[in-house]
């Protein structure tokens, strides 16, 4: 095969890229290494994931799922590539798939080992035969490219054939065989074989230069997904196997070779992505050696003007993380993925995760594209909660997600000083915001008479219904809404005696007045010495939860330094667990410590219990606010509350990332979405700009004035 030729390139690695190394041992237990997950994603919404045994848990998991219209529509085009590998009689299995009553084959025992450095490989032992298996996808197009480097140490021929699972469906469903038909075409080219399949249009080609294509139909019936069982989700799926294809492997020699899989809505648009990809064994070796450099070029990039931050094997996986959730559409606007599998993009989660993920990063440009393009949906002074895949029409169901958008424009200042792009694209909507809130908007959203701002139920962050009514309606005036009002009308008045508009600075800087005044009178717990979560018409809600920690941690605050160091001390007390807050007191009689079954039993338990590790970001500003930046304050944040999510909790779920949620109760397993956008930004926030002090650039200037 002229696939076995040896290439290789110099990569222009300018800053090593991290690995997670998984030795022989510890995947051989089965039980403990099952919940570790990889990701890798590309740029427009799609990604490729599995476990590190290769064994597919979720509906969410595949080798290719697409985003056919970027970054939504994600659908599990390529589902798995299993291998069987025959030496003389013996048939080496490697392949892995779950039924409800068994595992088979069992592949993942001649696993020798895995690694991700940042694209997973898997290298397989047996019989004197070596197999390395690495997947990566280029960037912005839904192909994935699976190399295969086999090396036979034996004196025989060996026979390798290679069975491409498809599934074609949207990624939140899942297949039932007597209801969709899957055909394909298969097209030969030489010796190379193409199948082409329909709904949408999937592309499976191999760069080897022999072997041949086995038509051999065949539906694998009832596989099974444990961790949708868990999460109370359709657990049982069918898979479609067209055959397979099957190739030698000469004795004594190593040969290379690879499968593209390209996927999209027709035919003509796959061609392309396949020409541009490239089915050459150099070419795909250079696209993949162009994916490391671009990485390394990254992580030189923001350790060379950050000085002052330590090169560690786990920030360069932080970093490397915050580019998974930025994605980009085909009219090149910029978006951030809430969370991966499931989430879309999500206002308040965008404007929360966007000063950790853009700004600290310094990725400016992409920040205004992102401030730009949720301006364009800014409707009666609201910013959406979410813009869906399907349909594409904004749901304006959230009080807060406007105010952080307001925060995140001051976040921008402080970093780049832009006060032109504000004036120019953002100004006239910013101000709509405040004008439409006094005079009242959708969803019961309303300044009151003293000046802070009421609303209707299931609108805050804590949104979780059951039987379509809220689990934590927080209706009235929640203690969060008015950190984050009062936080806006201070940025809006800097903004306006920036731009002159004199009259108007006065009158925000009056509301917010008001707006502290009532604040302090109503929402100050002294028997606690604590803030109310809620205070509604009939009197203050008796909860306990951590949203007051925001009141604490934003730039303009309403309390002195006394009252908000009681409350870090009350919030320490009450929600602190190893891996973020909870969000209720294990005092509270509906406090759920863990988060598991169906969605209606978890969803009692999403803001009950569970803990979130994005608001250790502003836990841990709000604490070295309260309790001062002494170099043995900040070392003693960065042990107790990022160090276990950053040197720990990176390498056992979401291989690189922070998951979406933990168990409040010991051993405070990690849930939901195995990589969340807030979970990322929020810690590499504070670690950057408390822990290490490296304070945004223009930050003095903008908040002095």
């Amino acid at each position: 095969m002229d696939s076995a030729r040896s290439t290789s390139f110099e990569m222009v690695i300018i800053m090593e890229l991290p690995k997670i190394m998984m030795p022989e041992k510890r995947l051989s237990r089965f039980d403990d290494i099952i919940t570790t997950e990889w990701l890798i994603t590309n740029s427009a919404g799609g990604y490729s994931a599995s476990t590190v045994l290769g064994l597919n848990t979720r509906k969410y998991h595949g080798l290719l799922v697409a985003a056919l219209d970027p970054p939504g529509n994600r659908t599990v085009c390529l589902a798995k590539l299993d291998e069987d590998v025959i030496v003389g009689d013996r048939v080496f299995r490697l392949g892995a798939n779950e039924f409800h009553d068994t595992i088979f084959p069992q592949g993942y025992t001649f696993l020798k080992d895995f690694s991700a450095s940042p694209f997973p490989k898997f290298t397989y032992e047996f019989d004197k035969m070596t197999i390395q298996k690495t997947v990566f996808m280029p960037c912005r197009k839904n192909v994935v490219t699976i190399f295969y480097n086999f090396l036979n140490k034996t004196d025989k021929q060996v026979k390798t054939r290679f069975f491409p699972l498809v599934s074609n469906r949207y990624f939140h469903a899942v297949v039932d065989h007597s209801r969709r038909p899957l055909s394909f075409q298969q097209q030969l080219n030489g010796l190379k074989v193409k199948l082409a399949f329909t709904n949408p249009k999937v592309t499976i080609i191999t760069n080897a230069t022999s072997g041949k294509f086995v038509e051999k139909p065949n539906w694998v019936k009832r596989l099974h997904y444990r961790e949708e069982t868990k999460r109370g989700e359709s657990d049982t799926d069918d898979g479609y196997q067209p055959g397979y294809y099957e190739l030698s492997l000469e004795p004594n020699i190593e040969t290379k070779f690879a499968f593209i899989s390209a996927a999209s809505e027709s035919g003509e648009q796959a061609e392309e992505m396949l020409s541009l990809t490239g089915s050459s064994l150099i070419d795909l070796e250079q696209t993949l050696t162009t994916e490391l450099e671009c990485r390394s070029f990254f992580l030189d990039k923001f350790f060379r003007s950050h000085t002052k931050v330590p090169v560690t094997d786990w920030l360069r996986w932080v970093l490397l993380a915050t580019d998974s959730f930025l994605v980009k559409n085909s009219k090149d606007l910029e978006s951030i993925i809430a969370g991966y599998f499931w989430f879309e993009s999500w206002g308040r989660d965008t404007f929360i995760s966007l000063p950790g993920l853009l700004l600290v990063t310094e990725r400016f440009e992409e920040a205004k594209k992102v401030l730009l393009k949720f301006s364009s949906y800014i409707k009666d002074g609201l910013v959406p909660n979410l813009v869906p895949d399907k349909s594409g029409v904004p749901a304006y169901n959230t009080v807060d997600g406007t105010l952080w958008y307001v925060n995140a424009v001051l976040q921008y200042l402080k970093y780049t000083g832009d006060f032109d792009f504000v004036q120019q694209e953002l100004w006239k909507k910013l101000k709509s915001i405040i004008e439409k809130h006094e005079k009242g908007t959708a969803n019961d959203i309303r300044l009151e008479s003293d000046c802070l701002v009421s609303h209707g139920p299931q609108l805050t962050w804590m949104d979780a219904t059951v039987d379509g009514k809220a689990v934590t309606p927080r209706a009235g005036k929640a203690v969060e809404i008015q950190a984050l009002w009062y936080n806006a009308l201070k940025t809006m008045q800097l903004v306006a005696s920036r731009f002159k508009e004199i009259d108007l600075a006065e009158k925000y800087a009056g509301i917010s007045e008001k707006t502290k005044k009532s604040f302090e009178a109503i929402f100050w717990n002294e028997e606690k010495k604590c803030l109310f979560d809620v205070v509604e018409a009939s009197g203050v809600d008796g909860s306990f939860r951590p949203n007051q920690i925001i009141a604490a941690a934003l730039d303009f605050r309403m309390l002195g330094n006394d009252k908000n160091k009681q409350i870090v001390e009350f919030v320490q007390r009450e929600f602190l667990a190893p891996y973020g807050l909870r969000t209720l007191s294990k005092s509270d009689p509906r406090y759920q410590g863990t988060y598991e079954g169906y969605k209606n039993i978890r969803d009692q338990a999403y803001h009950n219990g569970t803990v979130w590790p994005w608001l250790i970001g502003p836990f841990t500003t709000a604490f070295l606010r309260a309790k001062g930046i002494s170099n043995r304050n900040r070392d003693y944040a960065f042990k107790t509350f990022i160090k276990p999510l950053f040197e720990k909790h990176i390498y056992e779920a979401g291989l690189g990332s922070v998951s979406e949620i933990f168990d409040g109760d010991p051993p405070y397993k990690p849930k939901g979405c195995i990589a969340q956008a807030w979970s990322v930004a929020e810690p590499l926030r504070v670690y950057v700009e408390e822990i290490l002090r490296v304070r945004p650039t223009h930050e003095r200037d903008v908040l002095q004035g």
